[in-house]
């Protein structure tokens, strides 16, 4: 690393890549890189120094970019094997590593607290770095998301020995880091293009609790589908809402709050605020403070910290609250975050009614889990579906948003992102909408509030 002067990320725009992209600009590197689309993400990076296109063409590549003694390539298996410029630097024998190595690479000289599943990741990686950063011990991190405390989904310290990484098991990514402890929220198959078999995809996971060092730990949650693979000495923690080696008692629900007592193998830490009161966030809670515990994060430092997360933008994201309408904006793309996600804002406003807007995130997922899809979304007392973002794949003869569609329950109403806004503007029944998905819905986030701050407010 220290013979490289410039960093080409081809990709740059992910939440992922965007953090090593930061990374290197705190280093003094010479960042610039492409991608698909130009986002508000991208617009931040290039303000912060970063150089990037959005056109696949090798002319556009920077020139301090095409000497391959001073180059590193980072790239993400989102981009496709036929992109021009991944071409380019394969036949020009420059070095080209996945972000994940890259990743690996940067925290193995740390203690690095890896929080890895199908779903609650992002949160639980963000509740520990916030926790630990307002900490004795402070922390870098390495995040899906953006926090809403730093506005950036990367942190840095000069002082600090540990390194929150939000570990991804997409294109078995994290097997390229190395734990000194990890955290495993779920293993609900996904990424079934990739795995082929939930066998795989438990075996993938397996592996990844391989490699937590000596000394480490290993906290999963309660009863999950997962057989440890740890070396001997590494301890293993189980933790749920309700059971558990961590877990809460005495929780308490109401007037838009929510706290609890936090139980560990040792000690009981009473009163703990959620900074972001959903009823989901008590899991998330426990497993991130249990990792913070467990690494000498004080009672009073584990108050602090959970009650002053604002949260990721995108991960359960108030964006509209008032008596009148209520938006909130949620990630979730798998049918077992949709239905938590569902089943938390029901809870919340038990008696109003909910509206969804689900943009489904690539064919294959959309294949795979089509009846479960259906299930989630009938939670709701109506859907807006959309059409499937695609990502990086192809189409797939048959598989359209309409198969899961056709099996919702509740009322429905199928449209595309173009003919959304509009039928917004004709609904008059809206008291809460969650919109929801990993594509692009979320350029669609300030069109839709706009037309409820009109209607409503």
């Amino acid at each position: 690393m220290n013979n490289i002067q410039s960093i080409y990320f081809i990709g740059i725009g992910g939440i992922g890549m965007s953090n090593l992209a930061r990374y290197f600009m705190s280093k003094g590197k010479k960042v610039a890189g492409y991608d698909r689309t130009e986002t508000p993400l991208t617009k931040d990076l290039v303000t912060e120094g970063a150089e990037i296109h959005y056109t696949d063409d090798i002319k556009l590549i920077p020139d301090y970019c095409k000497d391959k003694e001073s180059t590193l390539v980072v790239y993400t298996p989102a981009v496709p094997a036929e992109n021009e410029e991944v071409r380019y630097f394969h036949q020009n024998g420059f070095t080209i590593q996945k972000r994940a190595q890259v990743l690996g690479i940067i925290t193995k000289s740390s203690k690095a607290l890896c929080c890895a599943g199908t779903h609650g990741k992002t949160t639980t990686s963000s509740m520990l770095a916030h926790i630990l950063k307002q900490s004795h011990l402070d922390c870098n991190a390495f995040l899906g998301g953006i926090l809403k405390n730093y506005g950036s989904n990367l942190m840095l310290s000069d002082k600090s020995e540990f390194t929150v990484v939000e570990a991804d098991e997409y294109d078995r990514s994290f097997h390229w880091l190395h734990p000194y402890m990890a955290l495993i929220t779920s293993v609900d198959p996904d990424h079934l293009d990739i795995y082929g078999t939930e066998e795989e995809y438990l075996k993938s996971f397996e592996k990844f609790t391989s490699l937590i060092q000596p000394g480490g730990a290993l906290v999963m949650k309660h009863n999950i589908k997962l057989s440890p693979k740890t070396g001997k000495d590494v301890r293993i923690y189980t933790y749920s809402m309700d059971k558990g080696d961590f877990h809460a008692q005495n929780i308490k629900i109401g007037n838009g709050e929510i706290s609890f007592d936090f139980v560990t193998p040792k000690e009981t830490i009473d009163n703990i605020q959620l900074g972001v009161p959903v009823k989901i966030n008590i899991e998330n809670g426990i497993g991130s403070m249990a990792l913070a515990w467990l690494n000498g994060v004080t009672a009073e430092e584990l108050r602090h910290g959970m009650a002053t997360f604002m949260g990721a933008k995108r991960r359960f994201d108030f964006l509209l609250k008032t008596d009148k309408i209520v938006m909130i904006d949620d990630y979730a793309h798998h049918p077992e975050e949709l239905a938590a996600s569902i089943t938390s804002v029901k809870e919340l406003y038990p008696n109003r009614k909910l509206t969804g807007i689900f943009q489904p995130h690539l064919y294959t997922r959309t294949r795979d889990f089509a009846p479960e899809f259906a299930r989630s979304l009938s939670l709701l007392d109506e859907l807006i579906l959309l059409d499937i973002y695609p990502a990086r794949e192809k189409p797939i003869e048959g598989v359209t948003s309409k198969i899961i569609f056709d099996k919702v329950t509740c009322p429905k109403t199928l449209c595309n992102k173009e003919e959304l806004l509009p039928l917004l503007e004709n609904k008059d029944n809206i008291e809460v909408l969650l919109t929801m998905g990993a594509g692009d819905i979320d350029q669609l986030l300030k069109p839709i509030k706009d037309i409820l701050e009109k209607e409503y407010l």
